[in-house]
């Protein structure tokens, strides 16, 4: 994200890392969600108030040996 305020501070950048298992019916339902609405972020982040740009990279996770 960059240009987002958060409880009232401005950070420039920020980079969020989402460690979760999800499907890739999940995956597909976030990334759409993401792409349709304009308040993805700030309707579901708690103190999250204005973003300028955004971007969402979908990386696979490698397996654990």
């Amino acid at each position: 994200m960059q240009n987002a305020v958060v409880n009232g501070k401005s950070y420039d950048e920020l980079i969020i890392d989402w460690f979760e298992e999800m499907n890739w019916e999940e995956v597909n339902a976030v990334s759409q969600k993401w792409l349709k609405d304009h308040n993805f972020l700030t309707s579901r982040m708690s103190g999250l108030t204005r973003v300028s740009d955004s971007s969402l990279s979908i990386e696979p996770m490698e397996e654990a040996k």
